[in-house]
């Protein structure tokens, strides 16, 4: 299987499946000298692990990491950093009555006419679990970017038909919730909303939004792997993801020029803009505004309402799916989005370093 690979510079190879022995992930050109500890990447396996409320999988799995490479005496030494979480709650069984037939909104059928064979048991690397590998590399990057005074956070802006505009903001109220909704009257809508549909053997999706600060000015090519587009496919890795849009996003396609352009002033001799339909983001390179985009998730497909569907032999049959599955992705990729993100920044930020003749001059120099 190809594509398991993400980066140019700072690469991560993830690997493992749902009902597999472990997950992990393999991280090859991170810095030598940067202090980690398995602590700094648990924080954020646990802001993705199953069994945390009642809107989440009770698949019950502590998704401890182990570093079993790349770091000596509390710092990374230059090498391939190898990260493992060991599977401890498969229960395969609950994946008996789809083992000859087609999951409507999974992988199943098309991975089955790929490569001929697919892993029933949770989707195998089509599974939401193949994310913490993800995660995992994205945490290393994360402390990569923090180094450099850059910040990624995410949030779930909508769930269902609840959207909180951007005025109604209050982040304070982010803790206070279980879906990371920055405000507390939309997370409440958000509950009654995804109690129906749970009562209704169905599910729900959502948006999260990102933003990215003091990200410098320059980061990002101007053609192939414009920063937008780079962001654009990372977030379309991931699995549940169907849609994506930066700054005022599709609703630029109905604004004039005149509203669209964001104007440009400088103040003590540093150029900034005055607004930022942009979304920090000029010509695919980052013009040093808050980056800020937002992802669509579509329900979780696994439910248990009845659905018409086939069998892997062309038979039509119906479907109900039962064992532990999360009514709404949304809340748990919160921490897959932000890692995505960090991947995308430091390997951008990376290949940055070689932009300018002067800047290998300067490293170079004795």
């Amino acid at each position: 299987m190809a594509g398991s690979t993400y980066g140019n510079i700072f690469q991560v190879t993830t690997w493992g499946e749902s009902h597999g022995k472990g997950i992990g992930v393999v991280i090859d050109g991170c810095p030598a000298g940067l202090s980690l500890c398995e602590e700094d990447i648990q924080k954020y396996l646990d802001r993705r692990k199953p069994g945390q409320n009642k809107y989440t999988t009770k698949r019950n799995e502590s998704d401890t990491v182990e570093i079993l490479s790349g770091v000596f005496e509390g710092k990374t030494t230059g090498t391939p950093i190898s990260l493992l979480v060991r599977n401890e709650d498969q229960r395969s069984k609950d994946y008996g009555n789809i083992a000859s037939c087609y999951r409507p909104g999974h992988a199943d059928y098309t991975f089955d006419v790929k490569y001929g064979f697919r892993d029933y048991r949770g989707g195998g690397r089509s599974s939401g679990r193949e994310t913490i590998g993800r995660v995992a590399g994205g945490a290393v990057a994360l402390k990569l970017l923090s180094e450099l005074g850059i910040t990624v956070s995410a949030y779930t802006k909508a769930i269902g038909p609840y959207e909180i505009p951007s005025s109604a903001y209050r982040f304070s109220e982010m803790e206070e919730n279980v879906f990371c909704m920055p405000n507390l009257a939309y997370a409440e809508k958000a509950s009654e909303f995804l109690n129906q549909c749970m009562e209704n053997c169905d599910s729900a999706g959502g948006v999260i939004e990102c933003q990215v600060k003091n990200l410098p000015a320059g980061i990002g090519e101007p053609v192939f792997h414009k920063l937008d587009a780079c962001l654009a496919q990372a977030m379309f890795s991931i699995g549940a993801v169907k849609g994506f849009e930066i700054g005022d996003g599709f609703c630029a396609a109905t604004s004039c020029g005149s509203e669209n352009n964001d104007a440009f002033y400088t103040e003590n001799g540093k150029i900034y803009k005055k607004t930022n339909h942009a979304g920090g983001i000029l010509g695919g390179i980052s013009d040093g505004n808050d980056i800020i985009f937002r992802t669509a998730f579509k329900p979780t497909p696994s439910i248990a309402k009845q659905q018409n569907t086939v069998t892997s032999s062309g038979e039509n049959t119906v479907l109900s799916i039962h064992g532990r599955h999360d009514p709404i992705i949304v809340p748990r990729a919160i921490v897959v989005v932000e890692t995505m993100t960090a991947l995308t920044l430091i390997d951008l930020l990376l290949a940055n370093m070689s932009s300018r003749l002067e800047n290998i001059t300067r490293f170079y120099d004795r």
